[in-house]
């Protein structure tokens, strides 16, 4: 007879800085294979399956509010529940943390259920470079930005574009994104964070961009540059890839009503294609 399952949703963070990014890779220490690790000494080996996540971080990357979801036997869920937050707290290395586990629909999908990704680039102009203190999260620039520059930069962005310019394209994937938020603000302790959202994004995309930003934000390219490459159609060479270590995943969104998951996740898996002129 064929088990119940129960899916449940992890929510992790993570310092990505000894990561060889999220997906498992042989010979690598990745995210997931950690984590894996983890589920299988709290479940039993193969008892958690199905491990997906919202989205694939590269090397280097971090995560505050990254999502994903195993399915795991309704029996043994029912047993450990209560007790499995401080089972992985207890046998996760430092560098990853599980911060909440919750049951969810089955149709929840973690990476096709998400409306938005939300993520975070810090990186500081001080002449000094970075503090010691957050010098795994924080880039440090060697000339001074202008953030009037860099947000003028970033609000061209904004909108559904072909961002083919700034992907590593792959082929039958579209380069067609929305974004629904990108800026820029200086904090108190003068630290400058790119805060960017969209429905989901290529890979190396938002390095890119930031690459492309820093450049018109320290005057070595107009403000308007970062946007003119959004006429090609192909990756732009004049592009540089900012550092992942300044990346941050800090929040993936979902309906709010359950009930929408499925629809969310068909609406999400449609290719989108570029309009018809």
């Amino acid at each position: 007879m064929e088990q119940v399952k129960i899916r449940i949703r992890l929510e992790v963070a993570y310092d990505g800085t000894e990561f060889s990014g999220w997906a498992v890779q042989p010979q690598r220490r990745t995210v997931a294979g950690v984590l894996t690790e983890a589920l299988d000494r709290a479940f039993g080996p193969a008892t958690a399956t199905g491990l997906t996540v919202a989205g694939r971080t590269d090397a280097g990357v971090h995560a505050t509010g990254q999502v994903c979801h195993v399915d795991v036997p309704e029996a043994v869920w029912s047993d450990r529940a209560g007790t499995l937050l401080r089972r992985l707290a207890g046998t996760l290395p430092r560098d990853v943390r599980v911060r909440a586990v919750i049951e969810v629909p089955g149709e929840f999908d973690a990476r096709f259920s998400a409306t938005y990704r939300r993520y975070a680039y810090r990186v500081t102009d001080a002449p000094y470079g970075a503090d010691p203190l957050r010098r795994h999260d924080t880039l440090a620039w060697p000339r001074p930005l202008d953030l009037a520059a860099l947000s003028t930069a970033a609000a061209q962005f904004v909108g559904e574009h072909d961002f083919a310019a700034y992907c590593r394209r792959k082929e039958h994937a579209t380069t067609i994104r929305h974004i629904t938020r990108l800026d820029w603000q200086r904090d108190s302790d003068g630290v400058l964070i790119g805060t960017v959202q969209a429905d989901a994004f290529c890979q190396a995309m938002v390095r890119s961009l930031v690459g492309a930003m820093l450049f018109a934000g320290d005057g070595r390219r107009p403000a308007d540059w970062p946007a003119s490459l959004l006429t090609r159609r192909e990756r732009s060479g004049e592009v540089t890839v900012a550092p992942p270590h300044g990346l941050t995943l800090v929040e993936v969104g979902y309906p709010a009503d359950p009930h929408e998951y499925a629809t969310r996740a068909l609406v999400t898996r449609r290719l989108r294609l570029p309009a018809v002129p």
